[in-house]
């Protein structure tokens, strides 16, 4: 089984103009992002989809590799799913985000592995414990998993409600944007209309549910640092610093 993984990059964010190529201790994150995803054991080739040729040419630079894609997509799947072209004898695509520089190896190794234990499985994504002071917070996305792991929904507010205290047996849990998809179903994915619950709360993964598809979650105790706004990046700066890299 081969699998790819593609980080979608894209250089005009909203909040962080320019982010991909943002400085992290003598680093730009693309470069953070990619290292730390080509560490991963299953993995058979990391890529950047890029949409800027500045972007390219400094994952080129660092030794990476990188294809373009359009500038106008309006979300990392639909990017994924321009890139994945390249990649026609992928069987599992693994979608990094590019803003996740502390992104675990073995959580990418895990994710490809419940694709070689379950055959039938489409999707599979991560979580891991939500802090309680995210509990409020709409950045942070809570997910909440059945019996067998599986995504019954995402929220930007907390889920499941605590009428009652979370105890030993139930815990409220964070999303963590990084996602698999067999080749052929992130295809049909990226091709199915905006859902309505998708929509109010600004979730692309609520469209897969939303249409009977199943997700499954990875769940780990790994601290993941997602970079939107000056202060997380200023954040991640002085965790590389700290810790020498």
């Amino acid at each position: 089984m081969k699998f790819v993984c593609i980080i979608p990059s894209r250089y005009a964010s909203t909040r962080l103009p320019g982010k991909p190529l943002a400085d992290i201790a003598g680093k730009p994150m693309v470069q953070r992002v990619y290292e730390q995803a080509a560490k991963a054991a299953k993995l058979e080739q990391v890529v950047v989809a890029v949409d800027n040729p500045k972007v390219y040419d400094t994952v080129v630079s660092f030794g990476g590799h990188a294809v373009m894609t359009r500038e106008d997509h309006a979300n990392g799947t639909d990017r994924l799913a321009e890139a994945v072209a390249h990649f026609p004898d992928a069987d599992v695509i693994v979608n990094v985000q590019g803003d996740e520089p502390l992104i675990a190896p073995d959580v990418i190794d895990a994710l490809c592995a419940v694709f070689e234990e379950d055959p039938s499985l489409s999707m599979a994504t991560v979580a891991s414990p939500l802090a309680e002071e995210e509990y409020n917070e709409p950045s942070a996305v809570k997910v909440v998993m059945n019996q067998k792991d599986e995504a019954m929904y995402f929220s930007r507010s907390l889920i499941p409600y605590p009428r009652n205290a979370f105890d030993d047996t139930i815990r409220p849990y964070k999303h963590i944007g990084i996602y698999a998809y067999r080749r052929d179903f992130l295809l049909q994915y990226a091709a199915m209309e905006q859902t309505p619950a998708e929509k109010v709360e600004s979730l692309e993964q609520l469209r897969v549910l939303e249409n009977g598809y199943k997700i499954k979650v990875i769940k780990t105790n790994h601290t993941f640092i997602g970079i939107d706004t000056p202060e997380d990046l200023e954040h991640i700066r002085a965790y590389f610093v700290q810790k020498g890299e």
